[in-house]
C-alpha cells in the first residue's frame, strides 16, 4: 500500500459528524465528493487543504472524490494549467480514477437549462453594460433597481439568447441574467449572470461555443450531474449558498447535492490571492510561480517538501468553521519532522576557509565510514575521504573567540565529525587582514572518540569536507518571502512587507564527494546546517544547485 493508503489518523470534525449522520440515516448510500479547481493559475497550500479533505473523505467513508475541472471562462484558463493541477493532486498521493470530469463537458445541457429558465419567465437577455448592471445592482444597505431589459418576452429572449451562442454578438454587449428579486437582502439574488460572451478559444472544448456560463452557474448544476452528495466549499462561497439552491429549485436537475462550507486556510508570512501571487510573477520578484519562495504546490515542491509533510500538516490544523491565522512555522515543522525521519546525512561547508593539517602526510588520503542516519542503520554508511588540505565553516572559526564558543580557536582543539582532532596553530592573512587559510596539527590516536592521547574531552564537533574530494555546488538559502505575518491586512500595499533577505545564494560552497551522485528526489540534511535538495530546474551537469528546504529548528522566532 502507498502511505496514502494506509490508515491514517482520523481527526473529527464537524464534516466528518455531518457524513456519519447522514449514512447512518440512509440520506445517503455513499458519499461523493469532488476537489473543483477553475484552471486559471496554479495551485497553493491551500488548495491542499480542500485537496485533503475532499479526497480524505471520500477515502474514510468508503466513497468516492472526482476531480473536476470548472472551466467556465476560456479568458482566463489554460492546458498548462491543468496539467499542472493534475500532477499536484497525483503529487499529494491522490487518485481521481475515472472520475475526472469538466464543467465545459455540460455545456450544452447547462444551455438547455438556462433556456428551460427562459421559457419559465426566470431568465432574460440584458443590454446594459457592466458598470450599468453594477450601478444598477444596489447597495448591501440600499435595494437594487430593475433592468428596462427585465420585461423582455419570452420569445424575444429566446431568440437573442439564440443569436448570442451563434456568435452574432460582440465581447460585452449582451448577458444573459437570472430573474429573481432586485430587493433580495442577498445581493447574489438580485438578478445574476449566468452567461457572458466571450470570442476565445477554450482549452478542452476549443471554438465550439461564444457564449459561456458563469460559475455560479454551472457549479452546481454540475454538482447536481454529478451526483456529488456533499459539496465542500470554504467560507466565502457562504453567501453565494442561497443562489446555489435556487438553481437547484428552479432546474429539473436529476440530484440535489448540499453546500458545506469550511474555514480557508490563512497561512502567516504570505499571500494566498491568485491575483497576488501573479503579481508577484510579472513585476519579477520572484522567478515564476514554482519559485521555491511561493506558497504554490509547484513552488514549495521545488524547495523540496514532502507530500507527507504537507498532508501531516493539513490533518493537524483541522477543519473548522471560524476564519483563524495558521503560523507558516507549523508548516516548516511538519517538514523537518518528515525529513528528520528520511532524510539521509550528508557534510556540506557553505561558507568554506581552507584548513591546512600540517603534520599529516602530503599526498595521503584515508576513508571513514559515516553513518547515513544515526538512528537508522538500515538506511547505511557511505565513505567519506579525509587529507591534508580540507573545507570548514568560517562560522566555526573565531581568532577571538566569544563567551560560550565551542569551535575552532587558535591554539583551540576541537573533533571533526567522522575525524581526528585537530589543534589550530596558525591563521594565514592577506595584506589587509582577512583570512586566508588555517593552519593545525591532527591527534592521530583520536580517530574514534572526543578525547585526546592524554585524556582530556574536546567539546566542540565540527564538519569538514576534504578539500582534494570536495564538489563544488551553488546552495540558495530561502526564508519567508514577507517580513510581516500578515502583508496582506486591508488596505496595505502587501508589497511593502516583503522580506529583503527572502533569498541567499552561495556559490563557492563545498560538499562531501557522494553527493556528485545527489537525485532530485532525494532531500538531505546537510549536518548543522538544514534540509536540502538538488534543485531540478536550474541544476546542470557538473554544476549542482541545492535548495536549502528547511532550517534544521526554527530561527525565525529568536529573529
Amino acid at each position: 500500500m502507498t502511505s496514502i493508503e494506509q490508515a491514517a489518523p482520523v481527526t473529527n470534525n464537524f464534516l466528518r459528524t455531518i457524513i456519519d449522520e447522514d449514512l447512518k440515516s440512509g440520506k445517503h448510500a455513499g458519499i461523493v465528493t469532488r476537489f473543483p479547481p477553475e484552471p486559471n493559475g496554479y495551485l497553493h497550500i491551500g488548495h491542499a487543504k480542500s485537496i485533503c479533505i475532499n479526497f480524505g473523505l471520500a477515502r474514510d467513508f468508503g466513497g468516492r472524490c472526482h476531480l473536476r475541472f470548472d472551466d467556465t471562462n476560456p479568458a482566463k484558463e489554460e492546458q498548462e494549467y491543468i496539467d499542472s493541477i493534475k500532477e499536484n493532486v497525483r503529487w499529494l498521493g491522490f487518485d481521481w480514477g475515472e472520475h475526472l470530469h469538466y464543467a465545459s463537458d455540460n455545456f450544452e445541457q447547462l444551455y438547455c437549462w438556462a433556456v428551460y429558465l427562459i421559457k419559465q419567465g426566470k431568465a432574460y437577455v440584458e443590454d446594459l453594460n457592466a458598470e450599468q448592471i453594477r450601478a444598477y445592482r444596489g447597495t448591501l444597505t440600499e435595494a437594487g433597481t430593475e433592468s428596462p431589459y427585465r420585461t423582455r418576452s419570452v420569445e424575444e429572449n429566446l431568440d437573442l439568447f439564440g443569436r448570442m451562442r451563434a456568435g452574432e454578438f460582440p465581447d460585452g454587449s449582451r448577458v444573459l441574467r437570472a430573474k429573481i428579486d432586485m430587493a433580495a437582502p442577498n445581493i447574489n439574488l438580485r438578478d445574476p449572470v449566468l452567461y457572458r460572451i466571450i470570442h476565445a478559444p477554450h482549452p478542452h472544448v476549443g471554438d465550439a461555443w461564444k457564449i459561456y456560463p458563469m460559475y455560479d452557474f454551472a457549479h452546481g448544476q454540475t454538482d447536481a450531474i454529478e451526483e456529488i452528495t456533499h459539496s465542500i466549499c470554504t467560507l466565502e462561497f457562504e453567501s453565494h449558498k442561497p443562489l446555489y439552491e435556487w438553481f437547484l429549485d428552479n432546474l429539473p436537475v436529476p440530484a440535489r447535492p448540499r453546500q458545506y462550507e469550511f474555514a480557508r486556510l490563512n497561512l502567516t508570512y504570505t499571500v494566498m490571492s491568485k491575483r497576488k501571487l501573479q503579481e508577484l510573477v510579472q513585476l519579477g520578484i520572484v522567478s515564476g510561480w514554482d519559485d521555491p519562495r511561493m506558497p504554490t504546490l509547484v513552488g514549495i515542491r521545488r524547495r523540496g517538501y514532502t507530500p507527507d509533510a504537507v498532508r501531516a500538516f493539513c490533518e493537524m490544523i483541522g477543519v473548522g468553521r471560524s476564519d483563524s491565522w495558521i503560523d507558516v512555522a507549523i508548516l516548516e515543522e511538519c517538514v523537518r519532522a518528515d525529513l528528520n525521519d528520511s532524510a539521509p546525512r550528508a557534510m556540506a561547508v557553505l561558507r568554506p576557509i581552507k584548513l591546512v593539517i600540517d603534520n599529516y602526510p602530503a599526498g595521503q588520503t584515508e576513508e571513514f565510514q559515516a553513518s547515513n542516519h544515526p538512528q537508522k542503520p538500515e538506511m547505511g554508511s557511505r565513505s567519506i575521504n579525509f587529507s591534508r588540505e580540507l573545507w570548514i565553516d568560517s562560522d566555526d572559526f573565531m581568532e577571538v573567540p566569544s563567551k560560550g564558543f565551542h569551535r575552532l580557536t587558535v591554539g583551540g582543539e576541537v573533533k571533526l565529525r567522522c575525524g581526528y582532532i585537530i589543534t589550530c596553530t596558525g591563521v594565514v592573512k592577506d595584506s589587509e587582514g582577512a583570512i586566508l587559510e588555517l593552519h593545525g596539527d591532527y591527534d592521530p590516536a583520536s580517530r574514534e572518540g572526543i578525547h585526546t592521547a592524554d585524556g582530556r574531552k574536546v567539546k566542540g564537533v565540527i564538519h569538514w569536507v576534504s578539500a582534494v574530494h570536495a564538489i563544488t555546488a551553488e546552495v540558495r538559502l530561502f526564508d519567508r518571502l514577507f517580513s510581516d505575518p500578515n502583508p496582506d491586512r486591508g488596505g496595505a500595499d502587501y508589497k511593502q512587507f516583503l522580506n529583503p533577505n527572502s533569498v541567499e545564494t552561495l556559490s563557492d560552497c563545498k560538499l562531501e564527494a557522494s553527493l556528485a551522485g545527489a537525485e532530485t528526489e532525494t532531500r538531505y540534511q546537510f549536518e548543522r546546517q538544514g534540509y536540502f535538495r538538488l534543485d531540478p530546474k536550474d541544476t546542470r551537469p557538473g554544476t549542482p544547485v541545492f535548495n536549502r528546504i528547511v532550517t534544521l529548528r526554527d530561527v525565525w522566532t529568536k529573529k
